[in-house]
């Protein structure tokens, strides 16, 4: 086994489970090379995982959403990137269209995905000359690598190796601060998986209480009214600027706390072994929560929003902070 391409194209809490699987892949094919297609919008965290060789992307949601000219020649370019290697293997991760057309492409007479039951979109089944079923019994990263590792007839060991490292900032205007600081992650995709406004500001004044700066970082016109709704209710807190991925990232990684809903942030905190409290109240915390003995811990669950004084036990839990 010399070259392996996985595609899996979004999105951002996606790609973060999936990294544990190239340090699988390593353990198992001394000497592999692994490249890994994805969505431009998620590509960062590929590249942030030293065992990946190349990182191919094209700007397919942007295309989607803005039909450009320049999108679809990102496109076109990325398609001749992705034919320049010969791979052993392709595996789609994915299993919808877009990752069923990367994974044809390619140049490889092996090309393993899910089952027709178990794709996103059925007529993806095109693509693959093999496939493979997803271990539904176990959460997001354990299940694909299972699910691989059953692919390929190996077996897994150990604990998940993420193996992510996030590259320091250049740019002036991502100033992480020096004092203690907790990402707040009030928002999500979703409105069901919100969690009420004053239950975050009971976390973030008990936060300032112990000299923990609270910042709120947002990614829409809405979200950014909800952050200044919570930091007009909590003295000492900061409202961070629209940022990219990347500065997220950075702000993530030098955080002495991450509090927050079920999103990819939040589940790239626990990836990097930051303090993490992840919060369920529309999402089953079997598969997708986190649990790392005294660096992670999830809260809440499906129809079960969790109190303000389960968060802050949960919290407590991942003494010592300051």
């Amino acid at each position: 086994m010399k070259r392996i391409l996985i595609v899996k194209v979004t999105s951002l809490g996606d790609l973060v489970h999936g990294q544990p699987v190239v340090a699988d892949l390593h353990r198992a094919f001394p000497g592999v090379k692994i490249d890994w297609a994805a969505d431009a919008s998620f590509a960062d965290v590929p590249r942030w995982n030293a065992g990946i060789d190349r990182v191919l992307c094209a700007p397919l949601r942007g295309f989607k959403k803005n039909r450009s000219g320049a999108e679809l020649k990102a496109i076109f370019t990325s398609i001749s990137e992705l034919r320049r290697e010969k791979y052993d293997i392709v595996l789609d991760l994915q299993g919808v269209y877009k990752s069923a057309i990367i994974s044809f492409l390619a140049r490889s007479r092996r090309r393993l995905g899910y089952r027709s039951a178990d794709l996103g979109e059925s007529g993806a089944a095109f693509a693959y000359t093999g496939r493979f079923a997803p271990r539904e019994d176990l959460n997001a990263w354990d299940g694909l690598r299972r699910t691989v590792a059953d692919a390929f007839g190996y077996e897994v060991s150990g604990a998940p190796r993420f193996d992510l490292s996030i590259p320091r900032s250049a740019d002036p205007s991502v100033k992480p601060e020096e004092q203690p600081y907790a990402m707040l992650f009030h928002a999500t995709s979703s409105d069901v998986k919100k969690w009420p406004t004053a239950h975050w500001v009971a976390i973030g004044r008990s936060l300032v209480e112990r000299g923990i700066t609270p910042l709120l970082p947002w990614g829409s016109a809405r979200e950014e009214q909800e952050a200044i709704a919570i930091a007009k209710e909590v003295r000492g807190s900061r409202i961070l600027p629209r940022m990219s991925i990347l500065q997220v990232a950075q702000y993530v990684d030098a955080a002495t706390l991450i509090v927050g809903t079920d999103t990819g942030f939040v589940h790239l905190a626990s990836a990097l072994g930051k303090p993490t409290v992840m919060i369920f109240t529309a999402t089953a915390r079997r598969y997708f929560g986190v649990d790392v003995p005294g660096v992670s811990v999830s809260v809440g669950d499906d129809g079960r929003p969790p109190s303000v004084t389960e968060v802050l036990d949960a919290i407590a839990s991942l003494e010592p902070l300051p």
